[in-house]
């Protein structure tokens, strides 16, 4: 899996995403998800479950990244793209897993689950290794 580039799978999508963003952007989302968990924790114990799960899952994969932000940086940042689609689709698969996926709350996971998809595609995977995306070779390409 380390070895397996993330680009042909997100295609022209820009690359506007560095390692430092992107983990500004993993804690902030362990933190909406804790948040969303106790709000939801009286009114609807599985979706909070679901929301300190993904939370969980998203600060230890964070905190386990070699790239800004890390602490115990075991991951490479490519393997944490990966394991970031793994996520996603936990995000969203969660809520009919669970039995809730025709309640309101779902669209939550499912809205959550679209914005991880969507960072996935902007992250330039390899800023964290020196071994930096070739943005003036897709300079010109535009999202259509």
């Amino acid at each position: 899996m380390e070895n397996q580039n993330l680009l042909p799978a997100t295609g022209n999508v820009p690359k506007v995403i560095d390692a430092s963003t992107h983990a500004v952007i993993d804690y902030a989302t362990a933190a909406s998800f804790f948040g969303l968990g106790a709000y939801l924790h009286r009114e609807h114990p599985r979706a909070a479950a679901l929301a300190y799960a993904n939370g969980t899952a998203v600060l230890g994969l964070a905190m386990l990244t070699d790239y800004p932000g890390g602490v115990f940086r075991t991951v490479s940042f490519r393997t944490h793209g990966w394991v970031d689609v793994l996520l996603a689709g936990m995000t969203a698969a969660g809520p009919a897993m669970l039995g809730f996926a025709d309640e309101r709350v779902a669209q939550i996971f499912h809205g959550q689950a679209a914005l991880e998809t969507a960072v996935v595609a902007a992250t330039d995977w390899a800023s964290a290794d020196g071994d930096s995306f070739d943005h003036d070779h897709w300079s010109g390409v535009s999202p259509s």
